[in-house]
């Protein structure tokens, strides 16, 4: 049989700020964007929960993740990879 691949349509980059909970941790990200009326850089924070199923992160390291199907009430994101460990 073939292989069911997940299409990874857009890959976010971000600071795990928190991994106390079980195959979760939460992804501090960073967003700039050009204000459309005054033209002035702005710029947003967002948190997500992302599913780490092998419990490889850890607070402070950069890591990339992506959407995919809903796991629970707020979590929709997985864990592709860790970018720079923190240790």
């Amino acid at each position: 049989m073939a292989e069911h691949t997940i299409k990874k349509s857009q890959l976010y980059t971000g600071e795990v700020v928190s991994d106390k909970m079980e195959k979760t941790i939460v992804v501090n990200t960073k967003r700039t964007y050009m204000h459309p009326r005054f033209h002035k850089i702005m710029s947003r924070n967002k948190k997500y929960k992302v599913h780490d199923e092998q419990e490889v992160a850890k607070v402070g390291d950069v890591v990339e993740f992506y959407e995919g199907p809903k796991l629970s009430k707020s979590k929709y994101m997985r864990l592709a990879r860790v970018v720079k460990s923190h240790s």
